[in-house]
Parts: structure tokens; sequence; C-alpha cells
């Protein structure tokens, strides 16, 4: 067993979370009897916690090295669906566009983009075709020929049902629209802006081998690489486990690598649910391309990934810019999915980000002083302050965050909700003669210094 701990990095965590972290990662190795485990922690972009554990070659022994490549499978999906967002903020596409506007005269034509990022379009999950019993993935030609014969095995938007095939189809949605193939269009736009240079569409070494545990023997037998060709969009990718947490830290706060991939707000825009998985639980949905896990009162964003050989898990906790990856080296018997936000559960209890000391903030503008204090609306008190540099407003008892409306303004008297409660809608002055404030209405509702009864 090789292990590498975090500690003593600019983000690593005390040495006994670390040993305790490095435990639990061994002990997921033997109880899956995976040939080998790599996962890491990383917080604002800086690593916390890396370990490895066990063989990336059974024949010549070679250890599992963080700086391996391993196949992470769907993660990949993340990637394509950023691609399409991509093009979606360029003007080239309207997410509620049906596919045939972009890919005339294919098959299911009618399925809308949105719901194929979501997998709600009721599209059989994979190409035409005995697809894993072949040596490679269908070619592109194969793959939309095929679609005559794929069926829609739900109707669209009926309910959740993963469809690598659809992930496919976004892939050749972005190529024609970009006039490039897919991984062309990937480097330049998403992996070599964000210096992923280890994410590579085929294995690059060093990189480990996938194998299949035998489940009634000590022994593993090697997986076949299968290249996906026109099926990569869904799942081709090969990573590290530090590029996948820096692709993770993007996923957190866009805005820390710069407005050249992805707006903070388009980011956010996928981490909105958009169907619920977990019909009976409520604790795995969908937003645009990104698996949301629900784990008491935390969402968590990422992907999941499995191909032959191989499975891997990104998941991330936006708001304390923190994120696990877990990869490992075997088909089937392991759970990254579960280890890795069993890990980044267990560094956000027990090792929560301290923020600075409060300092005083910017002068409040001289139009929203007269805006700050208690007001009232339907009867109940809001509590407007200038704060961070934006005015917000919250009801007097709530505590959580999303309870509170941040605005920005809008020309004379107006301001918008950019996040949190009532998000979009308008906030409007109304002053008197003098120019003082009279009232505000918030989404239309009357805000006033006392609280008054509906009506005139």
């Amino acid at each position: 067993m090789s292990v590498h701990s975090g500690v003593g990095a600019p983000g690593g965590l005390a040495s006994a979370l670390s040993e305790r972290l490095d435990a639990l990662v061994g002990q997921r190795q033997v109880d899956w009897r995976a040939p080998g485990v790599l996962a890491a922690v990383a917080r604002a972009g800086q690593p916390a916690f890396t370990a490895a554990v066990g063989l990336a070659d059974t024949a010549a022994e070679t250890p599992v090295d963080p700086g391996m490549q391993l196949r992470i499978g769907s993660i990949t999906k993340t990637f394509t669906a950023v691609l399409v967002m991509q093009c979606r903020d360029e003007g080239l596409l309207d997410l509620d566009d049906r596919l045939e506007q972009h890919l005339p005269g294919t098959a299911h034509g009618g399925l809308s983009i949105r719901r194929m990022l979501a997998h709600v379009s009721g599209l059989q999950r994979e190409p035409v075709g005995e697809v894993w019993e072949r040596p490679a993935g269908p070619g592109r030609e194969e793959l939309l020929v095929g679609l005559e014969q794929a069926e829609a095995v739900l109707p669209p938007g009926r309910r959740w049902h993963y469809s690598n095939l659809a992930y496919a189809l976004l892939g050749e949605l972005v190529a024609r629209k970009r006039g490039q193939p897919w991984e062309v269009v990937l480097a330049e736009r998403v992996l070599e802006p964000l210096g992923l240079s280890r994410t590579t569409t085929r294995r690059q070494a060093p990189y480990a081998t996938g194998y299949l545990t035998d489940p009634f023997a000590d022994r593993v037998h090697p997986e076949p690489e299968f290249p996906g060709n026109a099926f990569a969009p869904a799942a081709e990718l090969w990573s590290t486990v530090a590029d996948l947490t820096r692709w993770g830290a993007f996923l957190a706060d866009p805005a820390r690598f710069g407005p050249g991939v992805l707006s903070a707000g388009t980011v956010e825009e996928m981490c909105h649910p958009q169907v619920i998985a977990d019909l009976d639980g409520w604790t795995l949905g969908w937003g645009l391309g990104l698996q949301l896990h629900r784990r008491g009162e935390r969402v968590l964003v990422g992907h999941g990934g499995a191909m032959p050989g191989f499975l891997a898990s990104l998941v991330v906790r936006r708001p304390e810019r923190l994120t696990a990856a877990v990869l490992v080296n075997t088909t089937a018997g392991a759970d990254p999915g579960g280890l890795a936000i069993e890990l980044l559960l267990r560094v956000l209890e027990d090792a929560p980000a301290t923020r600075g000391p409060w300092r005083p903030g910017p002068p409040v503008p001289a139009e929203v002083e007269p805006l700050l204090g208690v007001w009232f609306s339907e009867g109940s008190q809001l509590v407007f302050s200038y704060q961070d540099g934006a005015l917000r407003a919250r009801p007097a008892e709530a505590t959580a965050e999303r309870l509170t409306s941040v605005f920005a303004p809008e020309g004379q008297d107006r301001y918008r909700v950019v996040s949190g409660r009532e998000h979009g809608e308008l906030l409007r002055i109304v002053r008197e003669a003098d120019g003082s404030v009279a009232r505000m209405y918030l989404a239309t509702y009357p805000v006033t210094r006392q609280a008054r009864p509906f009506g005139p």
C-alpha cells in the first residue's frame, strides 16, 4: 500500500484528520478488492489531501501514483455540457431548441437540447447495437444512421432516464456548431484554458491498467481500452486526481479562472435542478449536465463515471469551494461516489474553512443609505443592509443565505435581484416630492416602514 497525504501542503489538513482519511481510503481498497484507488480533496484549488493505494499494473506490481491517468467515464459529460453552454452563451443555440434545428434530418430531431442535457429526453440509453461487446464504439456515420432504429423508451420530459446516446448527439451538435471535431473543440475551449494538461481523449503514460476483479478468486482480468469514437462525448476522457480537482475548482468558482471558459452565472444555471432522479429519497437530481447530491441541508454537484476497467467520481461543494475526486481501476464492486462524498463531508465537518477577520467595507452609496434598516412587506419584517458592496434584504427571522435577496442597480431607483430570494425580480423605489423614500415595491409587493394591511 502506498499513501501520500496532503499534510503540509498549502491547503493541507491536520495530521490526525489526514491519517483518518488515509485509513478510510485504504480500507475501501480492501473492501472493494480493487487493484488501485486514487483519492484527492482540494479546497479553493489547493491540494488538501491525496492518497494512492494499491497497484496500477498487477503483473509488473507497479503502484498507483497520483500523477497517473485513469479513465473517468461519464465525468466526460460535464465537459460536453460546458461546451454546449458555451454555444448557448455565444448565441449559437437556445437550450429549448429542437435537435433537428442544428442536426437537420436527424431521427429524434424533436428532442430539446435542455432535456438531453438533463437526461429527460426519453431516448434509449446506448447507441444501437451491442456496443459493449465490440472492441470500440461506433463511428460518426454509424451512430447517426443507427438513430433510425433507436427507441424513444419514454415520452420526453416524463421522468429521468440516463442516456449516453443523447450525449453522443450533443457532442455531434458541438462539432457542427464549431466546425471542428468534438475533441479539438474540447482541447481548445476547455482543457487548454484551464491548464488541464493531463486530461486527454486517449491515454498517455503514466497510466493505470483497467481490470475486472474476479468475484470468486483473488485474481484480476485486464479490460480492453475501448475507444469510444462517436461515443466519446459521453465517456471518453482519461484524467488524474489533480486535474479533476482543478476541474472541480472551476465548477465551484469559475470567476477565479476568468471569463474565458464560462461565466459564473452560467455555471450556477447548470447547478439548478432540472429533474429528481431519486423519487423516493430526493437525494439525487440532475442539473444541466451535473449530478446533484443532497446530504442533509447540503447539495453537492459533480458526476460519476464508469468504463471497462475503471470507476470514477467527482463531487464539489460550491459554497465552501471544496472538491473530492476518486479514481479506481476496476470495472465493478467499488463505490467511488460514496467514498468521494464521505471524504468531502468529513473535511467539511472536521476542518471547516475559516474566514479572515471582519473589516469595514466600502462606503454606502448615498442613494442606498435611506433604504437600510427594517421595512415591512405582507406584515413581516424585511431587513435591508449593505454588505460586501451590495444591497441585500432578508426576512428578519431568516438565517439561511438562500433567503437573502442580493440586488444590483438597474437605473435610477431600480434594483434587480441577482441571487437568492425572488431572483430576477425588480425592486422599485418611490420617493416623495422632497426626495425622501416613501416606499418600495419588491416583485410588485409594497414595502413600507410600518406594517400595513393589503389594499389601498
